[in-house]
């Protein structure tokens, strides 16, 4: 069962999947697509041509702008910002310049962070409250300052790792799940 508050308004035709939750002063233009279990919290704004993947958590005051892809089991933090124009002005129309930012799946976005357009973040990527990221980001990576810079690595559960090995092993404190790094990227072992 689809639930969307007396206060929300989702434009026909937009897409909700089963489950999803669309909760007070949410607008969801026509065309948008959303997955299956989401939660869109209160005054959150998802654009036309934005694709919301199952399963995803969107925190109040968020707005998803066209450009933006969100895969599956993403959270965005509270009034976090993903940003679709690197050179916005109010006189004239770019909307022909679009850059296209994808958050990969299950990733993290904390809350008040910006995530400037053409960017990729990575997935199980966690982005740190009030981080502004620039560049793409790796899979597993925790990101954290202004501008971001990589500062760990976090495992697909959300726990910081812990290095066993210099020459490049990782453990997940909370779920022994190992991991191996290799060139800067991470993945499991």
């Amino acid at each position: 069962m689809i639930f969307v508050h007396d206060t929300a308004r989702v434009d026909d035709p937009a897409s909700l999947g089963e489950g999803t939750k669309v909760w007070h002063y949410t607008h969801v233009m026509a065309g948008a697509r959303i997955g299956k279990g989401c939660i869109l919290g209160q005054n959150v704004f998802v654009a036309s041509r934005v694709v919301v993947g199952d399963g995803v958590k969107i925190q109040n005051n968020v707005s998803l702008y066209d450009g933006v892809t969100i895969e599956d089991e993403v959270f965005l933090g509270p009034s976090c910002v993903l940003t679709n124009v690197s050179n916005p002005r109010a006189a004239i129309d770019r909307k022909g310049d679009l850059e296209p930012t994808l958050v990969r799946r299950g990733a993290t976005v904390g809350a008040n962070a910006t995530i400037v357009c053409g960017v990729t973040i990575g997935c199980h990527a966690f982005i740190g409250a009030g981080a502004v990221v620039t560049s793409d980001v790796p899979d597993y990576a925790l990101m954290l300052g202004v501008p971001a810079r990589r500062r760990g690595w976090m495992s697909r559960a959300g726990h910081r790792l812990r290095e066993t090995d210099p020459r490049g092993d990782w453990i997940c404190p909370v779920t022994g799940e190992q991991y191996r790094e290799a060139a800067g990227k991470l993945r499991l072992k």
